[in-house]
């Protein structure tokens, strides 16, 4: 393939796939939580912290890190006052933080042109800094969501029960968020700031379609994850399109598909479950 010629493309293919494996896997659990938009939050903060990575002639990608972390336990400490001006205040840290990256790249002396790379992503823009900063970040974010998938589903599930049976749910809280965070700054380089958070929701929501169970779902929302990665950067570079755009509409092309395949499953495991139950019924009646 000529594509892999190119360092820069090289670079992109492998950030790609690191995205596919990391929004997916902290999305199952926001979704598990009805969190789906935090993602989409957390992304407009990050962008307070690009600009500041302009202003202070430091890295974007590990100052939008930081303010993306700080942004989202934030989030989390609003989510678990549980006031109804919760929304109110989420709302403000989400556009404040965007309008705020926004002023700050004009005080760097840059433009919106120069923000439109980490809001969109862009093949072109991934440089050898951005790829080890992203495998160190989804080194961190693999070892949260795989590693400790088992206390994250509890309180994913019911956070109560959790904390009944001694789980450091506060403690979890924070890790999930900090996790998410760290994760739209894995992304923003090929996906964008603006769309991170189709990736943490669409290919869970296409796996949940096909699958029964939370570590199925996990499973195949990653390997969908990588799979439109990789083939929406390799569309990018063929078709000259925005890649974060590419993506996602790839992953909403999967969505589709796996609504129509889930229909015709759903009715056989219908059929199935019925045959049993009729199967258990008359044996009860023979033995009667």
């Amino acid at each position: 393939m000529d594509l892999l010629e190119y360092a820069f493309m090289q670079r992109a293919l492998i950030a790609a796939a690191i995205v596919g494996l990391t929004a997916p896997a902290i999305g199952t659990y926001l979704v598990q939580r009805r969190q789906a938009v935090m993602g989409d939050g957390i992304g407009h903060v990050a962008t307070t912290g690009v600009g500041l990575g302009f202003l202070l002639n430091t890295s974007p990608v590990w100052m939008a890190s930081l303010v993306a972390v700080v942004g989202a336990v934030g989030m989390e400490h609003i989510r678990s006052r549980g006031r109804t001006s919760g929304d109110i205040a989420l709302a403000m840290l989400f556009y404040g933080g965007l309008a705020g990256g926004v002023m700050i790249i004009n005080m760097a002396g840059g433009s919106t042109a120069t923000l439109s790379s980490y809001l969109f992503g862009g093949i072109t823009t991934v440089a050898p800094e951005d790829v080890w900063a992203a495998v160190v970040l989804a080194v961190l974010v693999l070892g949260v969501t795989v590693g400790l998938r088992r206390q994250l589903f509890a309180i994913s599930q019911d956070e109560e029960f959790a904390r009944v049976t001694g789980m450091p749910v506060r403690a979890l809280n924070l890790l999930m968020a900090v996790t998410a965070a760290l994760t739209v700054t894995v992304a923003m380089r090929i996906v964008g700031l603006l769309l991170v958070s189709a990736m943490m929701v669409i290919p869970v929501a296409a796996a949940q379609r096909v699958t029964r169970g939370f570590a199925a779902t996990l499973s195949l929302a990653m390997l969908i994850g990588v799979l439109v990665s990789l083939s929406g950067v390799t569309a990018t570079y063929y078709l000259d399109a925005p890649s974060g755009a590419a993506i996602v509409l790839l992953a909403i092309a999967v969505f589709v598909v796996m609504t129509a395949v889930s229909a015709p499953l759903a009715r056989r495991r219908a059929k199935t479950a019925r045959a049993v139950t009729e199967e258990v019924c008359t044996r009860d009646d023979v033995k009667v």
